[in-house]
């Protein structure tokens, strides 16, 4: 019940959506680990200078004292008014890792020794410069929504003795693709469809907005000619694929959005126009980032 209680206290309070200025209400300090002995050896001092009325070993506990009172101030200045901006990915596959870039700034340059801490990986970070990037990054191992992780942001400098730390709560997700499959047709007529002719080359055009890197030629960009995109007879007469989930030769869910999924990126490598048709969503025929970007989506999400 406290447990819940506190971790719920915990959400509210520290969400967090894309960028923050940690202040004094974001930061919490306390002793860590060696300062509960730092602790013992405080009261063990006292009580001995009491007891023998013995200055030297009073002003010895004083002096720690002041050392652990000070660690508090030191600590809590790490992440003080440490500005820290988040960003996601919004898509991704099976098997691929997904990139969280932490983007670090302060107004004026000092060395931050922090740790950065999710459910699963634990992380140093030295920050010197104004502005400095952190990544973390996740492995997506199941298909559909992925929540990112809570972060927790702590520093322990200088002595080890109390630790300040604030939470991250992230609120944003990322859909996640299945993995591809490949597409073998029984007939080998129609699996040839799929992969250009060499011979049918009709004409390079200048790339524009929209098109997939693959159908770019290198050629003309390395010998600094600018982006040109190659063009083939069977693209020029606006042949199109219709990837339907019925017509997957598969028996379960998932591998038929794994063979669909391997249809998409066939046709985004070869430049054909595709439309896809799920039970219970459509994308129109296209090409280029933007539908692949689509198609991932609709398939994270059936």
């Amino acid at each position: 019940m406290l447990k819940q209680a506190w971790q719920n206290w915990i959400n509210s309070r520290f969400k967090f959506d894309r960028s923050k200025t940690l202040q004094q209400k974001d930061i919490l300090v306390f002793i860590y680990q060696q300062g509960y002995l730092y602790l013992v050896l405080i009261l063990i001092t006292f009580i001995a200078g009491v007891n023998y009325g013995n200055n030297l070993i009073l002003g010895f506990c004083f002096l720690i004292s002041a050392i652990l009172c000070i660690s508090f101030y030191l600590t809590f200045k790490q992440l003080h008014d440490l500005q820290v901006e988040v960003l996601t990915t919004e898509v991704g596959q099976v098997g691929e890792a997904l990139q969280l870039q932490l983007h670090f700034k302060q107004d004026f340059a000092q060395a931050r020794y922090l740790w950065i801490k999710t459910d699963t990986q634990l992380e140093k970070v030295l920050i010197q410069e104004l502005k400095q990037q952190h990544q973390l990054t996740i492995y997506a191992e199941q298909r559909g929504r992925l929540d990112y992780p809570n972060l927790q942001i702590y520093s322990v400098y200088p002595f080890g003795l109390v630790r300040a730390w604030t939470y991250l709560n992230l609120t944003r997700h990322a859909w996640i693709a299945p993995r591809s499959m490949s597409f073998r047709a029984e007939n080998k007529q129609q699996q040839q469809s799929f992969q250009p002719d060499l011979d049918e080359f009709r004409e390079l055009r200048d790339f524009q907005t929209g098109d997939s890197l693959q159908a770019v030629s290198w050629k003309q960009a390395a010998r600094g000619q600018g982006l040109y995109v190659k063009v083939f007879e069977q693209y020029q007469d606006q042949h199109h694929v219709d990837i339907a989930y019925e017509h997957m030769p598969a028996t379960s869910h998932e591998e038929k959005l794994s063979l669909m999924m391997g249809l998409v990126e066939q046709c985004e490598q070869q430049q054909l126009i595709y439309a896809m048709f799920l039970p219970y969503a459509t994308l129109e025929k296209g090409i280029g980032e933007r539908q692949f970007k689509q198609a991932r989506i609709l398939l994270a999400q059936a």
